[in-house]
């Protein structure tokens, strides 16, 4: 009896199906081939690891997937205009797409060292886990469907995506989803991001980044004083807006990550500039911190006092949106939540829901079904040059991604 996927027309329990999937000869044969060929992905992952792929330039690190795709035997393999990687399998059916996607670039500028080493089962080299780990086991869970020759009920769309993380705002998965033909077709998305078998995504965490300027004409200490000091002024309005409070639940956060500004001790700056990030579970407690540290800089503005020649302007301020990541939650009865814990159930994995920044944000915020999990495995040190992952049962988290994409997909016996 062919397995559907679940929530469509299957009577039957999510854990029913994925016991039923687990059992099929096929799968197991896959299960095996993820086992062992462990040293195959850990070549995968150190060459990845050293391919240079920051904000901006992932270019080379979208070539060598894109190659690595055509090699597996995904269908209409494909790279659009930012740099996202696209491998299909298709059942030869015009239906929607579950999408699976892995993120391409890392937080280190051009010009680290990316060397890898390895001791024992961990892996070692910047960006090693995050997400080096998630390519592989997209690449893994890819090579395995592609041998097990199993017939799909549903078409799948394999994907590496540039822009995830800091000022790449998601622009990635954004563009993905505004545009042609992805926009309609792509039902749901499982994101792979990092290490780990614990934990799904099912809230997004909703984030805002504004760069917060003063400018003014500058001048001596000592001749000029009197005339507006940026740097005050920028002062001013941060320490104002963070005596305001902000609720535990929602939790909201905000933090003042980078201020610069001036030149000597001596010369009253023309300008001063600071970072701001602002983070919430609820999109109206985003929204008010917001319309506060708008108010904060404003009423800063204003309270200036009087140029130090009448002729002289006033300093001016800006507020330049710098990062905006939507917040959304997964419904409670989502198909693909119920599948994710119906796999967690038969592979014994205790697992917890959680609230992160993830690819996932953008297709929640349209209403579509995605969740975020790890690549399997463990990790430690993210986004610094000690950054690690040990491979010891990598096996499981990639067992855990094919049964999922499996139970959401069907299955032809």
């Amino acid at each position: 009896m062919p397995i559907r996927p679940y929530g469509t027309d299957s009577p039957s329990h999510p854990l029913q199906d994925v016991t039923r999937l687990a059992e099929m000869r096929a799968v197991h044969s896959a299960f095996l081939y993820l086992h062992n060929q462990e040293m195959e992905f850990r070549r995968w992952q150190r060459q990845v690891t050293e391919i240079p792929s920051p904000p901006f330039g992932e270019g080379a690190r979208s070539q060598w997937l894109g190659e690595r795709f055509t090699a597996l035997g995904l269908d209409n393999v494909h790279t659009d205009e930012l740099g996202n990687v696209f491998g299909l399998l298709e059942n030869g059916r015009h239906e929607p797409f579950l999408g699976v996607s892995a993120h391409l670039d890392t937080v280190f500028p051009i010009g680290t060292r990316l060397e890898t080493r390895e001791e024992g089962n961990r892996l070692f080299g910047p960006g090693i886990s995050d997400n080096s780990a998630g390519i592989t086991a997209l690449l893994a869970v890819a090579s395995a469907l592609k041998r097990s020759q199993l017939q799909l009920a549903r078409n799948i769309v394999f994907i590496g995506n540039v822009g995830e993380e800091g000022e790449g705002n998601l622009r990635g998965m954004r563009h993905i989803f505004s545009s042609e033909p992805w926009r309609d077709a792509i039902h749901s998305l499982l994101v792979i991001d990092g290490a780990g078998t614990d934990t799904y995504v099912t809230q997004a965490l909703g984030s805002r980044r504004f760069e917060i300027s003063f400018r003014g004409p500058g001048g001596h200490s000592w001749s000029d004083f009197g005339v507006p000091n940026p740097i005050i002024l920028l002062s001013r309005a941060l320490a104002r807006f963070s005596e305001g409070q902000v609720p535990e639940s929602p939790r909201t956060t905000y933090n003042i990550g980078v201020i610069q500004g001036g030149t000597s001790v001596n010369s009253i700056p023309e300008s001063a500039a600071a970072r701001v990030d602002l983070r919430s579970a609820s999109r109206q407690e985003l929204q008010r911190l917001e319309e506060r540290l708008r108010e904060c800089v404003h009423e800063a503005w204003s309270e200036q006092g009087a140029a130090h020649r009448g002729s002289e302007p006033k300093a001016r301020f800006a507020i330049e949106s710098i990062g905006d990541r939507p917040a959304a939650e997964l419904v409670p009865d989502a198909r693909i939540l119920k599948v994710v814990k119906a796999v967690d159930t038969h592979l014994r994995i205790q697992s917890i829901p959680r609230l992160a920044s993830t690819d996932a944000n953008v297709p929640l915020a349209l209403g579509k079904e995605a969740t975020t999990i790890g690549a399997g495995g463990d990790g430690g040190g993210a986004h610094t040059l000690r950054e690690w992952y040990d491979c010891a049962n990598r096996d499981l988290g990639l067992k855990r991604i094919l049964l999922i994409l499996l139970a959401l997909a069907g299955v032809h016996e």
